[in-house]
């Protein structure tokens, strides 16, 4: 846990543990065949665990590649130093393909009409390109019936236009139930690979993100590409299940708070807006100054919990713009200035992001990346 002294004036920030994200790492590529590269995907501010802090720990370990959503988060990596191959995953506009040259990174093309406008590009810099395919998930993509036409396209660009890959995205990867379904978008994958070298091209092949890495080793080619895992995360309970005697990851990021205040209210007294929650007993109860404003959702209110004391304290009543209610009746001596743990571990407590989610009705990637980018971050270890 921080420091008092290193978090003076904060009234919550959140923990990164360095080593946390080190055994990760070391934990997939214990599991992946040698050769195969890792990408980190630190796209929607790295899942929420910071970006621009966090890619510079990232490269020190040895991630091969790494994937962002968008041109400016890919400028600003390299304007920050990070040397390593980059991947812009999201839609780039046509006026910043030049950046992709000027700044040595390579773009995802996955339409037609986008891929034109690159072949039309007239700037100086060759442009690195990796081909997105629409094997089955009917969102970003090339349908089958494109191929010929984007391989005409990609010959006729020459060498200012250079096809370094080519990939697909899993739809239903998370649920071993939809397993036949995975294994058609590999294979309609696999011909779409023999159909590009057929044409004399040879780009890195990549498909498997974290689920589909792990659940599908048949699919993990050059590159896997890996975010949530990374962070410690299990993509679904479903892998969670398969792989955790095997993969031991460990969460990276704790969010916590403090208690700004205490008062003792009676049985009967009313908590919050509305009204939402009444005391069934006399109660001791915490103002902790976070809400949804900060990316507590307004859905935990009268259902989460945190820990104060290594001990779990229910919020009371509706979650406010920039304020939760707790009780703290069954916890002796919290008083103002303790430490609130919102997702991570206290003691022998832990309240993980996939039960904070689980119980605001949303995923824990929807979580995470609606922190509040503005909360202080401290890397540990």
């Amino acid at each position: 846990m921080l420091r008092q002294s290193d978090r003076a004036g904060l009234r919550t920030w959140i923990e990164l543990d360095r080593r946390a994200l080190a055994r990760n790492l070391r934990q997939f590529r214990r599991i992946l065949p040698p050769g195969c590269r890792i990408m980190a995907v630190c796209k929607s501010n790295a899942y929420g665990h910071g970006l621009y802090d966090l890619a510079p720990r990232l490269e020190e370990l040895g991630v091969d590649w790494f994937g962002v959503d968008s041109v400016v988060e890919a400028v600003t990596l390299r304007e920050k130093g990070i040397r390593r191959p980059l991947l812009v995953l999201g839609y780039t506009l046509p006026s910043r393909f030049e950046d992709a040259g000027r700044h040595d990174f390579s773009l995802t093309i996955s339409s037609l009409a986008n891929l034109r406008a690159l072949a039309r590009h007239g700037g100086r810099s060759r442009i690195k390109v990796h081909l997105k395919l629409d094997t089955g998930m009917h969102r970003q993509g090339l349908l089958r019936p494109e191929w010929p036409a984007a391989l005409d396209l990609l010959k006729k660009a020459g060498a200012r236009t250079g096809l370094e890959g080519l990939y697909t995205h899993f739809a239903a990867a998370k649920d071993p139930n939809r397993g036949k379904f995975t294994r058609r978008q590999i294979r309609e994958f696999d011909e779409a690979a023999a159909f590009f070298r057929a044409g004399g091209l040879m780009p890195l092949l990549h498909a498997g993100a974290t689920a589909g890495a792990l659940n599908y080793p048949e699919a993990r080619y050059d590159l896997v590409r890996i975010g949530i895992g990374l962070m410690g995360l299990w993509p679904s309970p479903e892998t969670r299940l398969a792989w955790e005697k095997e993969l031991r990851l460990r969460p990276a990021l704790t969010w916590r708070s403090l208690i700004s205040e205490t008062k003792k209210l009676s049985a009967g007294e009313a908590i919050g807006y509305n009204l939402t929650d009444r005391l069934g007993r006399d109660s001791t109860v915490g103002v902790c100054p976070i809400g949804y404003w900060h990316g507590f959702p307004r859905s935990l209110g009268r259902v989460a919990e945190v820990l104060v004391r290594g001990r779990r304290a229910k919020i009371l009543g509706a979650v406010s713009m920039d304020m939760i209610v707790i009780d703290l009746t069954g916890i002796p001596g919290a008083r103002a200035g303790d430490v609130v743990t919102l997702i991570g571990r206290d003691g022998a407590e832990e309240i993980s992001a996939c039960e904070v989610a689980r119980k605001a009705g949303v995923s824990h990637y929807e979580l995470l990346t609606r922190l509040n980018p503005l909360i202080q971050k401290f890397h540990l270890g």
